[in-house]
């Protein structure tokens, strides 16, 4: 089963969404604002605590140079800021900011804006293509976090139906116990190993730069993974071999304290560590992950224990876990509650935004698993019930020879008439185990379902979180302030061919203009393309196609020749091709005027 579900998340790993939750609120200077003198400093404030790498700052001069920036910092110690001096002596013109953080729940973001000193640049500068993750590296990344959540299940699931159930045959448990254990062990450590490709958006090559890997580690999603690591070593090392000499009640206090401590480490670093009420959603978290691991890890180790154990288990050991199960499911239906209420905001977002639409999917799944877990707690009662009922005396069993009233054959009873039917035998204790054994694996086939769409959703901007980003400013691009500006939404039908193209006109009137495109793809990340073309028409006129003949740029497509002879209401039309094959074509009207 645990095969099953890797291969499972192998092939769907790629396909899981990893926005970040962070968005830029304020930045001081102001995006696309025109500064009388050279400022000091350059302060972004987000709507929550971010993390800060050595490169969360590029700042590129009007003639295109990198500008040498001091140490990026938290300003006055406030987590939800960033801050970088800038150098003294500023020439004139316009300054191209590039930016990248680590948001407080582990994900990266990035984007860009412009500022001017004293005057705009006739031409201004434009950051290089910036991509917010590299495609290989985000694929090994969430792959490593779906193998840790599945390992932190099993492991923490079977710990405690082994104590909690107290099935008299352990021996099917080991298995499962120990590729928890190896599993959880290899995937926090190749998570700790491309923490740092991760958050600078670079290849896996670059985890062997063991200056970056170094910095992960102040980090607290770093921390996070490091003590995940410590923990486990902790626990084989020491304190399963102590707890195993202290008896059922030390072994019992040792797996809780270790269970929990594990789940603090995704509280830590997930969303619950961001946003509005901390220490709620934290506690909500871990309880939410625990019964999680009891209920999905527990069913996991039944089944093994119904197939494998030499003996069946005994009634009181599945009336245990039904009664745990029942518990899971209470604390995972309250839980779930409020993280959903954290995280939506508002009944809309069930179904306008991505995060609501994947929860929606989880609780469809879970519907399931409600009907499959009490088709199971049905064929436990059944169980129970059989088990300590003697078995009646079936009425066909001949009476022995010498017996009174016995007929020394095999026969129907001397009072019962010839032609009587013959009465089925009730069902017995095996008949109801094996059905509770079809309806367990049904169980834990819809688990491993309701699990994957579980680590999609811890990986999706929450929709509270995406309302806050919407009502942050949206990143700027190089161009001259006041200035004709259009934002154009794209989409060619391919997973990475979304985006956006602001475009710029100055001074957008009749006459020569200069026009600057620069093109952001699914994640706000300055993006490139391999050809953008812009032209004008003046149907009142029957004047056009012009052709802008825009250029690319280093990173945004630009013109200083564009002529428009006439006012009026132009159409400009913009094709974006994104690959050899794929490209679409917007529309939008433009007011010339003298």
């Amino acid at each position: 089963m645990l095969l099953g579900t890797v291969l499972v998340l192998l092939v769907l790993g790629s396909a899981a969404p990893a926005s970040a939750h962070a968005a830029l609120r304020s930045s001081d200077p102001e995006a696309g604002s025109v500064v009388k003198t050279a400022p000091r400093h350059i302060t972004l404030a987000f709507t929550e605590s971010v993390g800060l790498l050595d490169d969360s700052f590029r700042v590129y001069s009007p003639d295109n140079h990198r500008v040498e920036l001091g140490e990026p910092q938290h300003a006055d110690g406030a987590s939800d800021t960033a801050r970088a001096a800038l150098p003294p002596g500023l020439a004139d013109g316009t300054y191209t900011v590039a930016w990248r953080v680590v948001s407080a729940d582990s994900h990266p973001v990035s984007g860009a804006f412009t500022f001017s000193v004293g005057a705009p640049s006739p031409t201004p500068p434009a950051a290089p293509a910036d991509h917010a993750e590299h495609p290989v590296t985000k694929s090994l990344y969430d792959t490593g976090r779906y193998l840790a959540y599945i390992a932190a299940a099993l492991l923490i699931g079977t710990a405690a139906f082994a104590a909690l159930c107290r099935p008299p045959d352990t021996a099917p448990l080991r298995l499962p116990l120990l590729t928890g254990w190896w599993t959880l062990l290899i995937a926090t450590s190749a998570l700790l190993v491309l923490r740092a490709p991760y958050e600078n958006g670079t290849s896996p090559s670059t985890a062997l730069d063991l200056q970056a890997f170094t910095a992960t580690l102040t980090g607290r999603p770093g921390l996070a993974l490091l003590t995940r690591l410590a923990l486990l070593l902790l626990t084989a090392a020491v304190l399963f071999p102590l707890a195993r000499r202290g008896g059922p009640r030390a072994r019992l206090a040792t797996g809780a304290g270790v269970s929990v401590a594990l789940a603090l480490t995704w509280a830590a670093a997930e969303h619950a560590s961001a946003g509005i009420q901390v220490p709620a959603a934290m506690t909500s978290s871990v309880l939410h992950l625990l019964a999680t691991a009891c209920w999905l890890g527990g069913l996991t180790a039944l089944l093994l224990t119904l197939y494998r154990a030499e003996t069946p288990p005994p009634p009181d050991t599945v009336a245990r876990f039904s009664r745990l199960a029942f518990l899971a499911v209470t604390v995972l239906v309250v839980t779930g509650l409020y993280q959903s209420w954290r995280g939506l905001g508002s009944w809309s977002a069930l179904t306008g935004s991505s995060y609501g639409r994947t929860l929606t999917a989880k609780l469809a799944a879970a519907v399931f698993l409600l009907a499959a877990a009490g088709l199971s707690r049905r064929w436990t009662t059944l169980l129970v019930t059989r088990a300590s009922v003697p078995a009646p005396v079936d009425a066909r069993v001949p009476e022995p020879v010498g017996a009174p009233g016995g007929t020394g054959a095999e026969g129907p009873p001397r009072d019962a008439p010839e032609d009587a039917p013959a009465t089925p035998p009730p069902p017995t204790a095996d008949h109801y185990r094996r059905a509770l054994r079809r309806s367990v694996l049904a169980e834990v086939m819809v688990a491993v379902v309701v699990l994957l769409i579980t680590t999609v959703l811890t990986g999706t901007l929450p929709a509270r979180a995406e309302a806050e980003a919407a009502e942050a400013p949206r990143p700027q691009v190089a161009g001259l302030p006041g200035a004709e500006a259009f934002t154009i939404p794209y989409d060619v039908g391919t997973p990475e061919g979304r985006g956006t193209v602001q475009i710029q006109m100055d001074p957008g009137r009749v006459g020569e203009n200069g026009l600057q495109a620069v093109v952001f793809g699914p994640r706000d990340a300055l993006t490139f393309v391999p050809e953008l073309r812009v032209s004008f028409t003046l149907a009142a006129r029957d004047i056009g196609p012009i052709d802008a003949k825009v250029t690319d740029r280093g990173g945004y497509w630009a013109t200083n020749d564009l002529t428009l002879p006439l006012e009026g209401t132009w159409t400009m039309k913009l094709t974006i091709r994104v690959s050899d094959v794929d490209q679409v074509t917007e529309t939008r009207q433009v007011e010339i005027t003298r």
